[in-house]
């Protein structure tokens, strides 16, 4: 009887784990099919969420390339005040909050409205402000919390911006100093506010006009160009005769603009390579680039007889190569201030144009690349000073051919941005007669002295054959 037992247990035993066994492979199965559903679904998903990207970039952080570099904190995160919500809240801006509080007392003060009837355009188009974000750096807040952090920044940087072009924060009791860092901040990638509540704001006040005329005054001031430069542009730009252009002038033109910024780093961007078809430097299909260059720097370039001339006009994108006369080739680059806001803003300028839902031609990125080419050591920085294309206000010749040097390194430029003239630079730094002349001149007419002794030594043969020719003549025409 035990035996039987026994036996009936075992079966039973057997029975239940079978069963089991069964059960489980069963769930293991319907683990398997879900899972790959899901699988296939998060590839269908992917590629619809490529085919319905946002027609303008984001505003979001540092892409993630960039984020392992030694002075990060440095160069892309704020010094003094936080714009946005990505960095909200931390400790060390508390000052900075302090200070937006204040400006935004005084825009709203100067706007002749209720700060009610500015807050509430701000609430109302809420859900349009967050999707100009990008969603994981809004998830921790809100709606009303988002509105009004996003409405105490925006009447913030419009009258922080009014004031730095008025001359106005002594009135308010803001030191210089965090005045000076604050305009750093405004232009990070990490510390943008869309330029579509600045405009909603700026429209609500009374003082419209002179807030856009700010804007464009700021954003020009901050674009590294000499200031003879600038007034040249504005004498173009403006009516015949008049030294700058005028106030309603300027109202047209911001008027007349094609496409509103979509921040103020974007309206940075295009202020310095001006507005140009995205299209006609894109890759072209089976067209081969020819990236590689013999040459190292300027140096090599000017004893192959190339000059460096200054361009009519500070856009990046006007850089062009010509054949003179006398076997000479002369490079015309835009002129340039060189400070300690380059770095940080060429940065940021380039960090945006990473932005993978940004699409554009890398045109900062392609001019950083192709100045990286150029310049090699400080000789190089001085000869771009010489012919007044680069204005040091940073230190020595040596930091700025550093400078250039580290932002120039793991750039992805744009292949067919310069294609054109880097092609003719290497035309004529391979032609072998144009170089030996240009060597000849260079080794021997170096200076003005070298020249004045070359034209000696002309004269003397001259006056020694003449004087050889008379004596012959004299011999030949005696008794």
């Amino acid at each position: 009887m035990e035996s039987c037992l026994s036996n009936a247990v075992t079966r039973k035993a057997c029975e239940t784990s079978r069963g089991a066994t069964d059960e489980a492979q069963v769930h293991s199965n319907s683990i398997e099919t879900s899972t790959l559903e899901a699988r296939f679904e998060t590839v269908k998903k992917a590629g619809e969420n490529a085919k319905n990207h946002s027609p303008s970039p984001k505003i979001q952080k540092v892409i993630f390339l960039l984020r392992d570099q030694e002075d990060f904190k440095k160069y892309y995160e704020p010094r003094v005040v936080s714009l946005g919500p990505i960095h909200h809240g931390k400790e060390k801006y508390k000052l900075g909050e302090k200070y937006k509080l204040v400006l935004t007392y005084d825009f709203v003060n100067g706007s002749g409205k209720e700060i009610k009837d500015l807050y509430k355009k701000i609430e109302e188009n809420i859900k349009e402000l967050k999707e100009c974000f990008e969603e994981e750096v809004t998830k921790k807040y809100d709606d009303e919390a988002l509105a009004w952090l996003l409405f105490v920044d925006g009447c913030a940087i419009l009258q922080y911006i009014y004031c730095a072009t008025e001359d106005r924060f002594k009135q308010l009791n803001i030191k210089t100093d965090s005045v000076t860092f604050g305009q750093q901040d405004l232009f990070l990638l990490e510390n943008q506010l869309p330029y579509r509540l600045l405009k909603w704001l700026m429209g609500l006040s009374k003082m419209e006009k002179e807030l856009r005329v700010s804007i464009e005054t700021f954003v020009a001031h901050h674009c590294m160009v000499p200031d003879d430069q600038q007034l040249k542009q504005q004498q173009t730009k403006g009516e015949r005769g008049n030294t700058f252009c005028s106030e309603e002038k300027l109202i047209e033109q911001i008027i007349s603009m094609d496409e509103e910024p979509v921040h103020l780093l974007d309206h940075l961007r295009t202020k310095l390579l001006g507005k140009a078809q995205l299209e006609s430097y894109m890759i072209r299909k089976g067209k081969a680039v020819q990236d590689w260059q013999s040459y190292r720097n300027i140096q090599e370039l000017k004893a192959a007889g190339i000059r460096l001339k200054r361009s009519d006009n500070s856009c990046l994108r006007n850089i062009r190569f010509s054949k003179q006369i006398l076997l000479f080739g002369h490079l015309y680059l835009p002129p340039i201030i060189v400070d300690d806001s380059t770095r940080p803003k060429f940065l940021n300028l380039i960090a945006y144009e990473m932005c993978l839902d940004f699409e554009n031609d890398f045109g900062i990125t392609s001019y950083i690349s192709f100045l990286d080419s150029l310049i090699d050591e400080a000789s190089d920085v001085k000869m771009l000073r010489k012919a007044r294309i680069l204005h040091n206000l940073l230190g020595s010749d040596e930091e700025v051919a550093q400078l250039f040097n580290k932002i120039g390194n793991d750039l992805v430029p744009n292949p067919y941005l310069y294609l054109n003239v880097k092609s003719q630079i290497q035309g004529f730094y391979d032609c072998k007669c144009t170089t030996w002349m240009a060597q000849f001149i260079h080794d021997h007419f170096s200076s003005p002295w070298t020249f004045l002794a070359f034209c000696g030594v002309l004269l003397g043969l001259g006056l020694t054959a003449a004087q050889t020719w008379y004596a012959v003549k004299s011999s030949r025409s005696g008794p």
